[in-house]
């Protein structure tokens, strides 16, 4: 699969880059963190300049983001009846929703990149609840730039070895994830022994 993204973004470059990360924002199946470190790879053998690689990515996931809030904003109600004929996704779109009325704006910047396969539920869901389009804005762009500064710099530094470069992203994301959850559940475990006693 490396050789035929490699060969791929060498004939279409950024355009398919931003493409790529526009279509993973409203949950099409492409392997666009796979797409980043291979453009990282080309920045770094000097086939392609990194502000292009990095500001398509960056582009392509702002705008998937953007549609993905305005089609949750204007078809709330549709989606919560078109899902229910796919579990699987109505799952993931149920579990968004709950972490985003949660959360805010500081889950969807934890859905761009640490939880990214709920991130395009996430834009729905903040559409169909009405979180706020500046808020939404500001936490999603600041996410897309972590997602795109670790993959496109991992392919940047793995640009010999991509596979290494996505395992060790798959691996740093998972540890982030967990070490968030420890503090997440140390923080609701102090929070429940300062509550007093009936």
């Amino acid at each position: 699969m490396n050789e035929t993204l490699f060969q791929l973004l060498a004939l279409y470059g950024v355009p398919l880059l931003a493409l790529t990360t526009l279509a993973s924002c409203l949950a099409m199946p492409v392997p666009s963190s796979l797409m980043m470190l291979t453009g990282g790879a080309f920045v770094a053998t000097g086939d392609l300049a990194l502000i292009p690689v990095a500001s398509g990515a960056l582009a392509g996931a702002i705008l998937g983001d953007q549609a993905g809030y305005v089609l949750g904003r204007r078809g709330g109600g549709w989606l919560d009846t078109h899902l229910t004929h796919r579990p699987k996704r109505q799952r993931l779109f149920e579990r968004a929703r709950t972490f985003t009325h949660k959360r805010g704006g500081p889950g969807i910047f934890l859905t761009r990149w640490l939880f990214s396969p709920l991130g395009p539920y996430a834009n729905l869901a903040a559409g169909a609840s009405g979180l706020a389009w500046a808020r939404f804005t500001f936490w999603g762009i600041a996410g897309e730039v972590v997602w795109v500064t670790v993959y496109v710099g991992l392919g940047y530094g793995f640009a010999d070895n991509i596979s290494m470069g996505a395992e060790l992203a798959t691996q740093a994301l998972g540890f982030l994830a967990a070490l968030g959850l420890t503090i997440f559940l140390g923080v609701w475990l102090l929070r429940t022994m300062r509550k007093p006693r009936d």
